[in-house]
């Protein structure tokens, strides 16, 4: 027994059974229900997004050397000073002061007495933008076709200070 080796455990490799190992399968995702929906979603959001157009306003410009007459009593100047204060007169009378808040309802009673009435605003150079955008605003909204924007004058100036 010393040498011989005869008890010696034998490998049991035939009571157990091999494991083979089993082929991986690829596996392969559907892409076309993603993209389906992902078009639907895109397609929904963009019909139902308001697409919001910019407010914008038609202005006509006249001709540079061309000169227009008009009527001293169908003419009603709107200044505005720096602080965006508004002052009106009709003609060559001596300006006055109104309130914003008035003015739509003022220029409309005034284009509704005159039908050719013509308003030419004077804005103060040093005045926001903003105040000649909502000057122009009341004059569109009180239903004035006819007015003209310029600067306003040394002279002008003057003459709003003396009140």
């Amino acid at each position: 027994m010393a040498g011989g080796g005869g008890d010696a455990p034998q490998p049991r490799s035939h009571s157990k059974k091999k494991r083979k190992k089993s082929k991986r399968l690829g596996i392969r995702i559907d892409m076309t229900p993603l993209v389906d929906v992902a078009f639907l979603l895109l397609t929904f959001f963009m019909l139902t997004t308001s697409m919001s157009r910019p407010q914008t306003m038609e202005i006509n410009l006249p001709p540079e050397d061309v000169k227009v007459e008009i009527a001293e009593s169908n003419l009603i100047t709107l200044r505005v000073n720096e602080k965006g204060d508004v002052y009106w007169n009709l003609g060559i009378e001596t300006p006055e002061r109104i309130e914003f808040t008035k003015l739509r309802g003022f220029i409309r009673e005034q284009a509704q007495q005159k039908p050719k009435l013509v308003t030419l605003v004077k804005i103060d150079p040093k005045a926001k933008y903003e105040v000649m955008v909502n000057i122009m605003d009341e004059l569109n909204q009180a239903d004035m076709q006819r007015f003209s924007v310029t600067r306003m004058t040394e002279k002008d100036q003057e003459i709003i200070s003396k009140i």
